[in-house]
């Protein structure tokens, strides 16, 4: 395995053998091509014939594991010389449970890469950068304390840079296309099933978004950049309304808007109710200069208007 030397602030000359776990998911999938069109050599985590099918045919290396199979975690980083993470089970109904599982692969990849100077790439979310002060979460924001389940990831992340390990964070926004839009699509699927598209209160609250080929070339170039404790935002826009994000998706389902009260919601999204009225702009002005990071992807409310059929159709 190559030597890293962490003290570097540009390794874009290095090329490495990278472990990349969610590497068939919706965002890893587009990591790949960055990665290997980089120079770089890629070994991809999956469960699954399909997904070692897939890594095969774009040009990487198979490993065969799972988020729940740890040791199959650690073999994987132990034979890289770089690992980003971006696997997370997506079962929003137990998310708290999936953000403490999370935070065990994170200490499992962290055990192998302490001691060496390999990096390490984890994920988040924006909303880990939220100071509660009204202002769109920074990058500079740690608060170990947030009450969102999702820190976790950063509180894991925290102890293994605490114990030298060379790791940073990207933290991720509404991230879309246009046939998956992070929470939105959920949130579509809630609507059909309510005949109506709703919003909380005036439907002022605000998500950060950006589009995956931009968020997949911003993981690229934060491996490049390869600095210890640093955190990353990817976000394209600070933040869309409630609002605006229920009228686009209702005129592409043909359903009506209405307004709930913060009494009505609990019964109406059920599990989406903890997201539906959380107002988590966030800036991205510090990781845009240090990566030197433009996204120039369509913009969320234009893929929700440019929705694929099938991602409309019931699921």
């Amino acid at each position: 395995m190559l030597a890293i030397n962490a003290s570097l602030n540009n390794i874009g000359d290095v090329f490495m053998r990278v472990f990349l776990t969610g590497a068939t998911g919706f965002i890893g999938s587009r990591i790949v091509p960055e990665l290997l069109a980089a120079g770089h050599r890629v070994l991809g985590l999956t469960r699954s014939d399909g997904g070692a099918k897939f890594l095969a045919e774009a040009g990487a290396e198979v490993h065969r594991g799972a988020l729940e199979d740890l040791g199959s975690i650690r073999a994987g980083a132990a034979d890289a010389d770089a690992v980003i993470h971006t696997a997370f089970d997506h079962d929003f109904e137990n998310f708290a449970a999936n953000c403490e599982k999370d935070q065990r692969v994170i200490a499992a990849l962290g055990s192998v890469l302490k001691g060496s100077d390999r990096p390490l790439l984890i994920t988040s979310g924006t909303g880990m950068g939220d100071a509660g002060d009204g202002h769109p979460a920074s990058e500079d924001v740690y608060n170990p304390h947030q009450p969102n389940p999702r820190v976790l990831s950063e509180v894991a992340a925290q102890a293994l840079l605490e114990d030298g390990v060379n790791i940073s964070v990207v933290r991720l926004p509404q991230v879309h296309d246009r046939a998956k839009q992070g929470l939105i699509s959920p949130y579509i699927d809630i609507s059909r099933e309510k005949g109506s598209v709703a919003y909380v209160a005036e439907g002022s609250n605000r998500w950060p978004a950006a589009h995956v080929l931009d968020v997949a070339r911003l993981y690229a170039l934060a491996l490049d950049h390869c600095e210890a404790g640093a955190r990353y935002h990817a976000v394209a826009e600070e933040g869309i309304t409630a609002r605006a994000i229920a009228e686009v998706v209702a005129a592409r389902l043909g359903l009506p808007v209405i307004s709930l009260s913060p009494g009505e919601a609990a019964d109406y999204f059920g599990w989406f109710a903890m997201f539906a009225s959380l107002d988590m702009p966030a800036a991205s002005t510090q990781t845009r200069a240090q990566l030197g990071w433009h996204p120039n992807g369509p913009a969320l409310l234009d893929d929700l208007r440019n929705m694929d059929p099938a991602a409309l159709a019931e699921r």
